[in-house]
């Protein structure tokens, strides 16, 4: 699909008109359902704003098109992964009618609509942004995650680093509060399992040139080089990594490091990175075997995690309004919060009404050579984590 498409300002998925569903409220009844998508189609995470709009419409056409007799119709708008744009164009689709906001990529992104969901008592879906603040206890009524949680995935990550007998890490971390937080988190748990850190960089998001930070890794007596960026930034850091052969001395890992996407941007120097994975195709359940032929069929590609995880969680959400059979934005709130998937793509998934975060078991992968019909680059699962070991007891 033409890169224009993606960066259109305002791009209705328009789908038949039908007439309203029977046992449906009429009262105030809109002419569609309309979603404010705000998503990031520039900037450091630019890479991942199109995979998720992918994952979305076609979440939308295999409902036919529809949700409580409307028509479905999403307006998309890139946030350039800053939140003033991402509130100044989600506030002008609202005053236009939106009914649910739809992102957004990074945390601040995320974090400056909440505030715009809670203000206007509109219901914002999360997929794929992940400060654990975004979906924190008593926190906001109309926000819901359904996708992971950075602390969930640096847990991986201390759990995979104990597995690996890693001694001493070296870290790079994005100069963004979110990513800070993880660090920080990281810092105390891999402490606690006797693992020395031995340095670390923040890099500003978009960072170009991370020679500098290279070396020093390459210099050290670190056997695990932690990183904590993603989208395009972790393309950046891998490329320069590999071009030095630190891929060769030392083991690369990171929470939201690496999937197909990002991997066949790098290029040969992601063998052997470890990653958390949000969503993965090779996941074995009928509903993720139906998606992946679905998505292959209309967009010629496999599902990235971005992709997967935006198509289950609108895909619940939708399903969850219709079952209210209420344009009450109230009633739909309620209902997700006691909400259960049963039929996620990546198994159960539970939302918790403490925190409206999506409770889920955790997936922890390498990149390999895949074999065809497999991209040549492929994540192998190496390890599920249970929710159990990820999440606190929900009070």
């Amino acid at each position: 699909m033409h890169r224009r498409m993606f960066l259109m300002s305002s791009a209705g998925v328009a789908l038949s008109a039908l007439a309203p569903a029977s046992g449906v409220q009429a009262a105030d009844e809109p002419a569609d359902f309309h979603i404010a998508g705000i998503l990031a189609f520039s900037g450091a995470y630019g890479i991942i704003g199109k995979d998720m709009r992918q994952g979305v419409e076609l979440a939308i056409a295999d409902r036919g098109g529809k949700v409580l007799g409307k028509p479905i119709r999403v307006s998309w708008e890139d946030d350039e992964t800053k939140p003033q744009p991402a509130v100044q164009k989600a506030t002008r689709l609202l005053a236009g009618g939106a009914q649910m906001m739809f992102g957004a990529v990074g945390s601040a992104s995320t974090l400056a609509l909440q505030g715009l969901a809670d203000q206007r008592k509109i219901p914002l879906l999360v997929t794929i942004s992940a400060d654990d603040k975004i979906t924190r206890a008593n926190g906001s009524r109309y926000t819901f995650r359904t996708s992971n949680t950075l602390g969930m995935e640096i847990r991986m990550c201390v759990e995979f680093a104990k597995v690996k007998r890693l001694k001493k890490i070296y870290g790079v971390t994005a100069d963004y509060q979110a990513t800070r937080d993880g660090w920080d988190l990281f810092v105390a748990e891999a402490k606690k399992a006797g693992i020395e850190i031995v340095g670390n960089d923040y890099a500003p998001l978009g960072n170009r040139d991370y020679s500098v930070i290279v070396d020093k890794m390459a210099k050290s007596d670190a056997d695990g080089i932690a990183v904590i960026v993603t989208g395009n930034d972790a393309v950046t850091f891998l490329k320069q990594s590999g071009q030095v052969g630190l891929n060769k001395t030392k083991t690369q890992f990171g929470p939201v490091l690496q999937d197909e996407t990002l991997a066949a941007a790098v290029g040969p120097a992601a063998v052997g990175v470890y990653s958390g994975v949000r969503y993965h195709f090779t996941v074995d359940n009928p509903a993720n075997k139906k998606f992946v032929e679905a998505y292959r069929a209309k967009y010629n590609e496999w599902p990235s995690s971005f992709a997967g995880e935006a198509y289950d969680g609108i895909s619940w959400w939708l399903d969850v309004v219709e079952s209210t059979g209420s344009w009450d934005r109230e009633k739909w709130v309620d209902a997700f919060a006691k909400s259960t998937r049963e039929n996620s793509l990546e198994g159960k998934k539970v939302m918790r009404g403490c925190d409206h975060q999506a409770a889920q078991v955790g997936l922890w992968g390498i990149v390999t050579e895949g074999q065809a019909p497999l991209p040549p680059l492929t994540m192998k699962i190496t390890d599920v984590f249970d929710a159990s070991k990820l999440f606190d007891v929900c009070s």
